[in-house]
């Protein structure tokens, strides 16, 4: 993130507003997970690393007190302050975190941290948390085994190019060799994002990084080719109501003490 990869920069400070009103939230059992998995209590102190607009404060809010929130790209931290104007922010590097070590019970990255799976963030992040902290990793994710949304997710799949996604696996080599976290847990939680066709579809394909980052026009094509295939499968059109499923992961890594 001192380096915020182009297609982050261009297409979530573009689309910053979009992002806030139309991604899905998170299970509420997340809640839960933060408390048993990562073990975080009222007196807690935790980072929401890599916030975006703040999505995910709500969760951190019912289980701990002290929040702070580090976002990098301008827009999309202003829209966090926007909604959450008392949680603590701070636009700033995972690479660079002005925090003090051992100051942290956890660090949460939250739809983020393929944006920034390297080494020089990973040490940053051990070097601020209490020992023993916790590092929880969450994404929200489509549930392709759903026939229109596996034909979504094709139809998006080529404008991809090298853009860092969860789905890729790529997030997790930085965890291969290295003495810093041992992942504790993996839990999955699954959960419906319920709207028109146009709010929870295609606005929300139209936040997705690399989308938001394309000529206007070609967004305006792909939004009704989103709309196409949701009427093709299910019959519904762009203001009917619809269920749109998704899986949300969770892990759970612990820093390991020397």
């Amino acid at each position: 993130m001192t380096q915020i990869h182009p297609t982050a920069q261009k297409g979530f400070s573009s689309a910053a507003e979009l992002y806030q009103q139309v991604r899905p939230s998170y299970p509420q059992e997340i809640a839960s997970w933060l408390k048993d998995d990562l073990h975080i209590q009222q007196d807690s102190t935790v980072m929401d690393l890599g916030a975006g607009t703040g999505k995910f404060i709500p969760y951190l809010q019912q289980v701990c007190q002290h929040i702070i929130a580090v976002e990098p790209v301008t827009e999309m931290l202003a829209q966090l302050q926007q909604h959450y104007p008392t949680v603590q922010t701070l636009q700033a590097s995972s690479q660079q975190l002005p925090i003090a070590s051992n100051s942290m019970d956890a660090v949460i990255c939250a739809q983020a941290f393929h944006w920034f799976a390297d080494l020089d963030s990973l040490h940053e992040i051990y070097q601020i948390l209490k020992p023993p902290g916790y590092l929880g990793l969450v994404w929200n994710q489509r549930d392709v085994s759903v026939d229109w949304v596996k034909a979504l997710a094709e139809l998006i799949e080529p404008f991809e190019g090298n853009t860092p996604r969860y789905h890729s696996g790529q997030w997790k080599r930085v965890f291969e060799h290295q003495f810093l976290f041992q992942l504790e847990n993996l839990k999955t939680f699954t959960q419906l994002h319920i709207g028109t066709v146009e709010q929870v579809v295609s606005k929300r394909l139209l936040s997705t990084s690399f989308i938001a980052a394309l000529p206007e026009s070609q967004q305006r094509q792909l939004k009704q080719q989103f709309e196409d295939i949701v009427l093709h499968y299910t019959g519904k059109s762009s203001q009917d109501q619809i269920e749109f499923p998704y899986v949300t992961y969770a892990y759970s890594f612990k820093k390991l003490i020397y």
